[in-house]
């Protein structure tokens, strides 16, 4: 199946770019061509911002129960496209086609119904004295996504944007843009008003960082790496823009002395290994009790033992390639680089799995004897490698967890979970799960440090999205 799609969806039309470029979209499972788009310019980002800048004051002044059906209408026909969406991000980014029809599809019906619930509730207006507190949109958005998890990170933008009655501009990834494209399909048939929502393809330099200087728009929500991060707050800076960003992770793992380590280890390997290694929140340090190492390797082991690397069509594949040639090289970088600084490899290594002769496909990698100074320890490495650190005592364990620049996410493993909440309590990160526990749809996700700032899911996504105002000297009777 080739896709081609080289309009973009601008004022509630699909339109020609104002100036043609193709770019041919790679199947990291075979390397070849699975699709053509067009590259945007700063001409089309000017369009689509001119567009959502007229939209807004009509969108903004929608009453919340008007917004909350254009959400079901929205979720009715996301839900039509279920399986084409599945099929588009198991082709584009290379995800296992049970991942893709699961919790990578999924994302879109989570967030759209986990907002439906939000909005029969939420308040925005409250009076605290002679003052009504007022929360409004906060104007013309931004919105930058990666390819990692395509829709997820659509829907977490787009969704409360349109909860709070923003206008936008999405720029996808270029390497998974046929996920988003459908959903722009989905905004059309569901009715959403002209201009409110708008879709320019391109990379960061041509479109990204026109969109993020942009003078019209009022706010960047940026899901990347924290190097591209750092670049868009520079850029947005001089407008005073709003920045939210969910930006990088090298999430620590800590399993306790008496924690269940069989569960643990299990449940931990496969997580790291779950999306090929392509998830900031992944728990890819794991501090284990040195007296423990060995047995916590052997664990290990026997986790990678069931992974299943492979074609993602089929449906016992549970790791498929990663996403391009430039993520294969630098996370094969990385596994040389561990090597060299002398951590332990127990599992995987260098090269392409055994029988895997073409696509981007990463050996599952574990290096164990890991020093928290060892580069694969600091730099986020987005693949499928694990680090084991041995640590001596509770109170190590805590400084090595902390012990990075980053802090999206962290993981402790226990058996007394009272014990385990004391020390997730000390980690610096804006997650923290206890012996496995997982969120929902309205658990606040986003990082402290450089992992980024503001929060997404559920009514903190929606706050993000909204300004207040306080209209002072009105009867609040």
């Amino acid at each position: 199946m080739l896709y081609d799609e080289r309009k973009f969806y601008v004022d509630g039309q699909w339109v020609d770019p104002v100036e043609p470029k193709e770019f041919r979209v790679i199947n990291p499972a075979t390397e070849a061509v699975a699709g053509v788009i067009s590259m945007g310019s700063a001409k089309d980002v000017d369009l689509a911002v001119a567009a959502a800048r007229r939209a807004f004051d009509g969108f903004a002044r929608t009453t919340p129960a008007e917004r909350l059906a254009l959400l079901e209408r929205i979720l009715e026909r996301y839900k039509a496209h279920y399986e084409e969406i599945a099929t588009a991000i198991s082709l584009e980014m290379g995800a296992p086609v049970t991942l893709a029809k699961g919790s990578q599809a999924g994302c879109g019906t989570g967030h759209i119904s986990a907002m439906i619930e939000v909005l029969k509730k939420f308040k925005f207006e409250e009076i605290r004295g002679s003052t009504r507190i007022v929360l409004e949109p906060v104007g013309v958005c931004a919105l930058i996504t990666p390819w990692n998890w395509p829709i997820n990170q659509v829907a977490a933008k787009v969704v409360p944007a349109l909860a709070a009655g923003c206008t936008m501009v999405l720029k996808p990834s270029e390497y998974s843009p046929f996920s988003a494209i459908l959903w722009a399909k989905v905004m059309d048939e569901a009715g959403v008003p002209q201009g409110v929502f708008n879709l320019v393809n391109g990379d960061g330099l041509h479109v990204g960082a026109p969109l993020s200087a942009h003078p019209q728009v009022d706010m960047v929500a940026f899901t990347g790496s924290t190097r591209a991060g750092t670049e868009i707050a520079k850029t947005a800076a001089a407008s005073v823009k709003r920045v939210q960003q969910e930006l990088g992770g090298k999430s620590p793992n800590i399993l306790l002395d008496d924690a269940d380590l069989e569960r643990a280890v299990k449940r931990s390997v496969l997580h790291v290994f779950q999306n090929s290694g392509q998830s900031c929140n992944a728990p890819t340090r794991m501090l284990v009790p040195e007296s423990k190492l060995a047995e916590v390797e052997e664990l290990a082991k026997r986790a990678a033992a069931g992974v299943v690397v492979g074609d993602p069509a089929s449906p016992a594949t549970t790791v498929g390639p990663v996403v391009s040639k430039i993520q294969f090289e630098r996370i094969e970088g990385y596994i040389e680089k561990g090597i060299a600084e002398g951590a332990k490899v127990i599992v995987g290594g260098p090269g392409r799995p055994e029988g895997l002769t073409k696509g981007y496909y990463v050996r599952p990698t574990i290096f164990s004897n890991v020093s928290n100074q060892m580069t694969i320890a600091r730099e986020e490495i987005f693949g499928p490698v694990l680090c084991i650190l041995p640590y001596k005592t509770e109170e190590e364990a805590i400084r090595i967890a902390n012990d990075t620049p980053y802090g999206l996410s962290a993981y402790v493993w226990s058996g007394d979970n009272a014990r385990a909440r004391r020390v997730g309590n000390r980690i610096r990160a804006g997650q923290v799960a206890i012996n496995g526990a997982s969120g929902d749809w309205q658990t606040p996700f986003g990082g402290f440090k450089m992992s980024g700032n503001g929060r997404e899911y559920g009514e903190y996504g929606l706050r993000d999205f909204l300004e207040l105002k306080a209209v002072i000297g009105v009867d609040a009777a």
